[in-house]
């Protein structure tokens, strides 16, 4: 839920900064990229955190190579494509590459959820809502690179 928590938290603040009189943030757009970026720092931090880590390589499907190296990979791309959410130019590519890179790492959130396995010492997001999370997050994504 942190993830949620982060994007929603994130969006409304910025976007109460902007009806206050912050110039950069007087829209939808830019109080949604900078949401986005928070929930993205949240998910991309937690990838070099020990515990986190060894949940996260157990949650890669079996059939791909280097687990560690691929959680480490997503990582790198979640911070990446904050940081490219928070430059205007930047943010509509990198909204969209982050889109994709949810599409991709689904299934490690399938085999999670099938397998019971925990993140972060907790019990992983059942199928159900974990997949409606992914729509809204994917959602969010796309919606971020319009405009």
């Amino acid at each position: 839920m942190a993830p949620l928590i982060a994007l929603i938290g994130g969006f409304a603040v910025l976007r109460l900064l902007g009806l206050v009189g912050v110039d950069a943030l007087d829209a939808w757009q830019p109080a949604l990229r900078g949401g986005l970026a928070l929930m993205f720092v949240t998910t991309g931090v937690v990838h070099f955190l020990p515990e986190w880590r060894r949940d996260m390589i157990a949650m890669i499907p079996p059939r791909l190579p280097r687990p560690d190296l691929l959680v480490t990979l997503t990582g790198v791309l979640e911070l990446a494509g904050a940081v490219g959410l928070l430059i205007k130019p930047l943010a509509p590519l990198a909204a969209i590459c982050l889109a994709l890179l949810m599409l991709a790492m689904f299934p490690a959130n399938v085999q999670a959820a099938r397998r019971g396995l925990t993140l972060g010492g907790k019990p992983a997001t059942p199928l159900p809502l974990r997949t409606v999370l992914q729509v809204i997050f994917v959602g969010v994504a796309v919606a971020a690179a319009l405009g």
